[in-house]
């Protein structure tokens, strides 16, 4: 008996999820509990597994494209099975952000994106792996850079992260043959002629000469009529970016925020660092994984600060686990460290590296990313000196820290210089008074600044 493959439920948020990548194609066998395909959901690529026995028959949901929860996505059956009745049953409905196959969407690990076939014209200067996209006079918006026309007169269908690997790596679109749906060149076309020419970094070498590209869209900006808007290309949204934008609509509206700042004296943390690094250079401890254990021993101190707001009730947790926003290509993801107040800075450590990889790679499981108490968003290594975040409910607080940077204080009516770092806490009222959140942050400033206070 025949089998619908249906859109499965793969993390807790999850609403819909799109097809990144078939691994099974029609016709091949298929047993019940073998990985049958990757969905990408709002935090990580998850594998789907068969639910039956038989062959993969019919594939309704292509790579790239999205379906909602539920919804049917692929057909299991015997070989001589007739399965009309349930093709016709589930192409009543179609698939979500289905598009034609000229513009079907390719899905990658980092960067999902659909691009039209444009037609362009060849750049004047001598490098062919680039070409500035045509000017849209009729305001469709594909005005992005897009390869060059095909030797024999047709259109290249490209996505712009496959174009863009190529123009960095200086690699003729021309010469790919694209294995995307409708012969479209996409990003693992582009990698596999990186690797046979060499490794990657070899091949970004061979950059290519640029100056044509200026030259040529400042001719297209002077022959534009005056007033005439700027061209544009839009992207389809990745679930990523859908989910943050939702949770944080769900966030600083309806979340009455508070905003505690104070300065922290981080010289005595630079001396325990490099007292570390010098007992053993193996064991890479980060100003922000000692941040996260001094939050977790100050979350124990002020359990009122270690809650959430859950409706009818609010909810205080025994353990800190801390959430660590890591900056993903499609968004923030914010893995979490459980138990952080029980755990070495050397156990901190390891785990916020691990996790933080495989967040890069979205390769977390679930449970890794939800479920914090608390977090910590560091931007203090791109030279942010203060800033504030937004609350990821339904968690209390969120902790914002700014760089590091040396500033002159008095300290016995002298100036001296010394280690400054601003922090922001973002508290949610209903869980959080302002007296609350002011001892935590006394707390968290004092361990802080004398982090032997970790060890007694």
């Amino acid at each position: 008996m025949a089998t619908q493959v249906i859109m499965p439920k793969l993390s807790p948020t999850m609403e819909e999820g799109q097809l990144s990548r078939w691994l099974k194609k029609e016709g091949d066998k298929v047993s019940m509990g073998e990985p049958l395909a990757e969905i990408d959901t709002d935090k990580a690529t998850m594998e789907m597994q068969a639910l039956g026995n038989g062959v993969l028959r019919k594939i309704l949901i292509q790579e790239g494209e999205s379906a909602p929860l539920g919804q049917v996505i692929a057909i299991i059956g015997e070989p001589d099975e007739d399965i009309s009745a349930l093709v016709s049953k589930s192409g009543s409905t179609e698939p979500a952000k289905a598009t034609p196959p000229s513009e079907t969407k390719e899905s990658e690990p980092t960067e999902s994106v659909e691009t039209k076939p444009v037609e362009t014209k060849p750049a004047p200067a001598p490098a062919p792996a680039a070409a500035a996209a045509t000017d849209n006079a009729g305001g469709n918006g594909q005005g992005a850079a897009k390869p060059a026309e095909a030797a024999s007169g047709g259109r290249l269908i490209v996505s712009p992260l496959a174009a863009r690997m190529a123009a960095e790596s200086g690699i003729d679109l021309r010469s790919i043959s694209g294995s995307g749906p409708g012969g479209r060149i996409i990003k693992r076309d582009v990698e596999g002629l990186i690797s046979q020419s060499g490794t990657a970094a070899s091949a970004a070498a061979r950059q290519p000469d640029k100056s044509h590209l200026r030259a040529v869209s400042s001719a297209r900006v002077a022959q534009r009529a005056p007033g005439q808007l700027s061209a544009y290309h839009d992207e389809p949204i990745t679930e990523i970016r859908r989910i943050i934008a939702k949770r944080l609509v769900t966030s600083l509206g309806p979340i009455p925020h508070f905003f505690l700042t104070t300065e922290v004296e981080m010289d005595r943390v630079a001396e325990m660092r490099a007292a570390i690094k010098e007992l053993d250079p193996d064991l890479k401890i980060s100003v922000n994984d000692i941040i996260i254990k001094v939050a977790a021993a100050a979350l124990i101190q002020h359990p009122q600060v270690n809650a959430s707001f859950q409706d009818k009730v609010i909810r205080y947790y025994e353990h800190a686990d801390v959430g660590v926003a890591v900056a993903i290509d499609d968004g923030l993801i914010t893995p979490v460290v459980r138990a952080a107040d029980q755990k070495s800075l050397s156990e901190i450590a390891a785990e916020v590296r691990e996790l933080a990889g495989r967040a890069r790679e979205k390769r977390l499981k679930p449970e890794e990313y939800t479920g914090a108490s608390f977090s910590i968003s560091n931007l203090g290594m791109f030279g942010i000196d203060e800033f504030t975040a937004v609350i990821n409910p339904p968690e209390g607080a969120i902790l914002a820290v700014g760089a590091m940077s040396p500033k002159p204080v008095v300290r016995d009516n002298q100036v001296v210089v010394r280690q400054i770092m601003r922090v922001t806490m973002s508290c949610d009222h209903r869980v959080i008074d302002g007296a609350t959140g002011a001892k935590f942050l006394q707390t968290f400033k004092k361990i802080l600044e004398n982090p032997l206070f970790l060890v007694v």
